[in-house]
């Protein structure tokens, strides 16, 4: 059986009539009732009711001619789909960003992306750095939001802001007053990221400690910034965090001071592939890049 059958069978299932149907087609009517007689003869069913006066569909052609005409449906679903797919509006996007990013500005890159490509599927991980350049390096990810720095041939990175720190704590267990105050903290427990999740981050730590004159009791450690902000609110120790985290927090029972004095920054990048001129990597990363953060 094969697709000119088929769309042989329906021509004539409309028209009722061999000869109206053959116009339609643009053939003759022989090679047209050879077609359908093949068809019959492979479904081991009669379709039509042929006489003199008229053409009639049997039972079986009028199931038949009712899965035809949903088959063809279902292939014109696919044909536009494989379509939007071509012209990047629809498929799937994937998107993969650090813990230390706050949730809302993804939030609000998905609501946005959305409105304007409906039919694609967003897909969203949660991934470290290193993981992330390597899943773009593989095809895995379209977009990556990492902290620099990054080194890699197969990749573009736009600096999207720089991020400094801030002294995390746990307002019912200590008081700190100001940034005069951070060498005192030289004896304090400290929770910090595992260095083999963020090797880069976790010497920024150090260096950021080094720079108040001592060096960091690390008594926990956690892959994830939330979950590190949390081991601070349960009184477990104090952390050094992005100063978004900082601006975007609102817990009453934690506090942060911003470490000003150091000059030392995180860049906060977007990476996509050198390869990728998709409309919509362009609508992500143009969104980000204006976003007010």
């Amino acid at each position: 059986m094969e697709f000119r059958h088929l769309k042989y069978f329906l021509a004539v299932a409309e028209e009722l009539n061999f000869t109206k149907a053959s116009e339609k087609l643009f053939i003759s009517q022989p090679p047209l009732s050879r077609q359908i007689a093949e068809l019959e003869e492979e479904l081991q069913a009669k379709l039509f009711i042929r006489n003199n006066k008229k053409v009639e569909l049997t039972e079986a052609g009028k199931y038949f001619e009712k899965e035809v005409k949903a088959l063809f449906q279902h292939l014109e679903r696919i044909s536009v789909k494989t379509k939007k797919i071509a012209e990047n509006v629809s498929g799937e996007f994937r998107i993969a960003y650090i813990s230390s990013i706050y949730s809302s500005v993804i939030s609000e890159l998905i609501k946005h992306l959305k409105e304007q490509f409906p039919y694609v599927n967003f897909k969203l991980f949660e991934v470290s750095t290193t993981k992330q350049i390597d899943a773009l390096e593989q095809g895995k990810i379209e977009l990556g939001i990492i902290r620099s720095p990054i080194k890699s041939p197969k990749i573009k990175s736009q600096l999207w802001f720089k991020d400094g720190f801030s002294v995390v704590y746990n307002k019912s267990v200590m008081q700190i007053n100001s940034e005069k105050e951070i060498p005192n903290l030289k004896d304090e427990t400290f929770v910090f990221f595992n260095k083999d999740y963020a090797p880069h981050y976790h010497e920024v730590l150090l260096q950021l400690c080094a720079f108040y004159g001592f060096t960091p009791k690390i008594i926990h450690e956690a892959n994830n910034i939330n979950s590190i902000v949390q081991l601070v609110k349960n009184g477990l120790g104090i952390s050094i965090v992005p100063s978004n985290i900082a601006r975007n927090n609102h817990d009453p029972e934690i506090a942060f001071i911003e470490l000003k004095k150091v000059n030392l920054f995180t860049d906060v990048s977007l990476i996509t592939s050198k390869e990728d001129d998709s409309e919509i990597t362009k609508a992500a990363v143009d969104f980000l890049l204006n976003f007010k953060k």
